[in-house]
């Protein structure tokens, strides 16, 4: 299982422009990785946090997950330290 947590997230800025918050979507040049499973932490009605979980059952599902985050780590300037 993979966790992204955002503090202080803008997403609630611009979903009246954008439609509907239904998940969590990965885009890359394979596809689409998404996850439904998502909620969010208010404190005085403002969005504080958002949590989502992203499961992944087999191999080939991790591996899948492995690339689309390496791509993304080499896209943002971010690296994987093993500790």
């Amino acid at each position: 299982m993979a966790i992204f947590n955002f503090e202080q997230p803008s997403v609630f800025d611009s979903s009246g422009e954008l439609g509907d918050i239904t998940g969590f979507f990965m885009i890359d040049e394979e596809g689409v990785l998404q996850s439904v499973d998502v909620s969010a932490k208010f404190v005085n009605g403002k969005p504080a946090r958002i949590e989502a979980k992203y499961v992944m059952r087999t191999p080939r599902e991790w591996d899948r997950f492995m690339r689309f985050m390496e791509r993304y780590a080499n896209a943002n300037g971010l690296q994987f330290v093993k500790k």
